[in-house]
């Protein structure tokens, strides 16, 4: 009998009260029996705590003092974690039961695989699940333009992402990643970088995974829900500090991480791109001009994290520059075997 390999799930929570419970009882509830959770808590002051304090027997929990932000919290439970492979999950993300086993099935497909990539669909706040499903997310693609989307974000689900493939990377919302792949990435003791506080962090790590010869895979029959916050357009109803780690985060990751080929191919449509940016924080979003101090401030610091990036890179410019493409790039995984169908999530 094949052993299962060892999953830790991490959870960052900060003031997700609304969600956790639902969240942590998917994650107990799936067919998956060697299986740890750990659960770090931002110093939350909307009850999230004593929610968690409920669930204290059955994971482990860490309560920081201050809010350390979503990447140096999930590196926390990294660092402690025992798993052969970690799956990053939002609190506000709901399982189907097979997701964790249906991961584990294509595990050992590729040894260079590195990230595997679950498919999210929306749900609104009320933890139900819609009769009309539309994609939340089927992996990162990235645009010439370096902005970062989720692959299929709000279309219907009607049978255009059923089949596995090699895609640039996974939002950390339900990530799965080999601690192979975390431990020959990571940068200073450190996975996700904890410079972007929020935000962008998973980008970042899928671009380094990149640039080092890991791939990512997508694995449609690993399904989960997600309830949606963040995507292109919100701006307007988001706090101003996630704004200003968002325009921060967008630098810092193109710094550490673009490789020539890339900068000089893409470069119009980039630096337009740029310039529309800076015009926005100085006329309207003036809240985010604080990004800009930050990038500047830790620029040397910045820049010793490119060296130990690009120093390490293992793969070529044509390789790094097909992926940057106005439409989400995907290549099929032909030696795939068939996964089961998803089991229906019973009601909580």
């Amino acid at each position: 009998m094949v052993r299962e390999q060892c999953v830790s799930v991490t959870i960052v929570t900060y003031n997700s009260g609304r969600f956790i419970r639902r969240c942590l009882e998917s994650v107990l509830d799936q067919r998956y029996s060697n299986l740890e959770l750990i659960v770090v808590d931002n110093a939350s002051t909307d009850g999230t705590t004593d929610i968690l304090e409920r669930f204290e027997d059955r994971c482990i929990i860490i309560y920081n003092e201050e809010n350390i932000g979503f990447a140096a919290a999930q590196n926390q439970a990294i660092e402690i974690s025992r798993g052969e492979w970690v799956l990053t999950l939002n609190p506000d993300v709901m399982l189907l039961p097979n997701l964790v086993a249906t991961l584990m099935a294509q595990a050992d497909i590729d040894p260079t695989v590195g990230t595997l990539c679950s498919k999210l669909l929306m749900m609104d706040a009320s933890f139900e699940i819609p009769d009309q499903q539309v994609v939340d997310s089927t992996g990162i693609y990235f645009t010439p333009m370096q902005r970062h989307f989720d692959r299929g974000c709000l279309e219907t689900d009607n049978g255009h992402y059923l089949k596995p493939e090699y895609v640039f990377g996974a939002t950390a919302a339900a990530a799965c990643y080999r601690r192979t792949m975390i431990d020959d990435i990571s940068v200073g003791n450190e996975f996700f970088d904890s410079d972007f506080f929020t935000y962008r962090e998973d980008a970042d790590v899928a671009w380094r995974a990149q640039l080092l010869g890991w791939k990512c895979v997508y694995v449609p029959n690993a399904c989960g829900y997600h309830v949606r916050k963040l995507r292109p357009g919100m701006r307007r109803y988001l706090p101003p500090e996630i704004n200003m780690h968002s325009v921060k985060n967008r630098f810092l990751m193109r710094a550490k991480n673009i490789t020539p080929g890339v900068y000089l191919r893409n470069f119009i449509p980039m630096t337009l791109r740029d310039l529309g940016i800076v015009l926005y924080c100085l006329t309207i979003e003036r809240s985010s001009l604080k990004a800009f101090y930050l990038f500047a401030r830790d620029f040397n610091r910045i820049l010793e994290k490119r060296r130990l990036i690009q120093q390490r890179r293992r793969v070529d410019e044509e390789y790094m520059m097909s992926w940057f493409r106005f439409t989400p790039v995907s290549h099929p995984v032909e030696s795939f075997e068939p996964a089961p169908e998803p089991i229906k999530v019973r009601e909580l």
